[in-house]
């Protein structure tokens, strides 16, 4: 299929396909076109692939026309106003249904429905059982109105593109939305001004409960950060408004408890690229930290037994070695002194290693 009568069956189809608000306006137009110029039936044709859809008409009894029996085939071929003054005296259509029988049409004057984009979806035309002519004022009368008719559909359907778009934008905002507002995270977006544009329900609950203040749009951040986190705040909102991302861990104290949080502060872009503000997130990183503290203490615990085993156990272990070289010496034969001895030494091991036991299970 050639390139062009793919691109104008696309053109029709999205015609055919379209919804028409304006169905009145057209039915009315294809009256005062039949009645200016004088004729019996006028009729709206759309051709898709191979079949003139009868869309619209006035006094017209078909819905559907085989594509070769049509006249408004020559029009879509040619792009041209087609006149048939008398088509039974037309080889082209002497066997046409449209000639043999109902409805008649031996008279026939179309002209080609153009879109803006030059592509010919169908025609516009008058039809009469009798021969006949149309005047020069009334086939300008009629071009007029074949462009009345594209001006017409294509505002529909522009108008449902439109409509589409917004109700597709509009979903996916209340998706977002939806994302923004059940999120555990603080979000907040400040303007040029360090004035609030937007916020989620987890800041707005934050603000409520650590100030009893509620946040409204518009109004200065200033007014819901404590004063002592107001310069911190403040320098991160101007290094993000100048194009730098600031990420930060940091703990913001509430109520002489800590409050481990990331800050993030990051430049908000319009469409043209413009930074039109600063998007500002918190997310609570308190059991995180946490558990980080918990591991470093574990370290610390293990570090401090090995240095505790290094010098605190070896003394006693390495007495007892001792010991045992001179009892091996002996022929494994000792006096009451050195039993005495080694029993002492063995008590100090006993007693450090309960100690380190004893120290073990206080800090866990």
């Amino acid at each position: 299929m050639p390139y062009k009568e793919l691109e104008r069956q696309l053109a029709v189809n999205r015609f055919l396909n379209l919804r028409f608000s304006k169905e009145n306006e057209l039915h009315e137009v294809l009256e005062m076109v039949a009645k200016i110029c004088g004729k019996q039936r006028a009729i709206i044709t759309f051709v898709d692939e191979d079949t003139p859809q009868v869309n619209y008409k006035y006094w017209f009894g078909c819905e559907t026309i085989a594509y070769e029996d049509s006249f408004c085939d020559l029009i879509v071929k040619d792009s041209e106003v087609i006149i048939i003054p008398d088509a039974v005296l037309d080889y082209r259509f002497k066997n046409s249904p449209l000639i043999v029988c109902d409805p008649l049409a031996r008279f026939y004057a179309g002209v080609p429905l153009i879109t803006f984009d030059g592509i010919t979806i169908g025609s516009i035309c008058v039809i009469d059982k009798s021969p006949g002519i149309l005047t020069e004022n009334q086939l300008e009368i009629l071009k007029v109105f074949a462009k009345q008719v594209v001006h017409l559909i294509d505002f529909d359907a522009s108008l449902k593109a439109v409509k589409d778009l917004y109700i597709e934008a509009k979903r996916s905002e209340i998706e977002l939305r939806s994302f923004f507002e059940s999120s555990v995270d603080h979000h907040l977006l400040l303007g040029r001004n360090f004035e609030i544009l937007t916020f989620n329900k987890s800041w707005e609950s934050h603000v409520m409960n650590t100030y009893g203040l509620q946040m409204e749009r518009g109004k200065k951040m200033i007014e819901y950060i404590n004063s002592e986190h107001l310069p911190d705040f403040f320098r991160d909102y101007c290094t993000a408004m100048k194009g730098t991302a600031v990420f930060d861990q940091r703990n913001l104290r509430q109520d002489n408890k800590d409050r481990w949080c990331m800050v993030k502060f990051e430049p908000a872009y319009n469409s043209h690229g413009e930074i039109i503000g600063v998007s500002v997130n918190v997310v609570d990183v308190n059991k995180k930290v946490e558990q980080e503290r918990s591991l470093q203490l574990k370290d610390q615990q293990l570090d401090e037994i090995a240095i505790f085993q290094s010098h605190e156990l070896r003394r006693p272990v390495a007495s007892i070695l001792g010991f045992m070289e001179v009892f091996k010496a002996n022929n494994y034969s000792a006096s009451a002194e050195e039993l005495m001895l080694l029993e002492k030494t063995a008590q100090e091991l006993d007693s450090k290693i309960r100690k380190l036991v004893k120290s073990s299970q206080i800090k866990q």
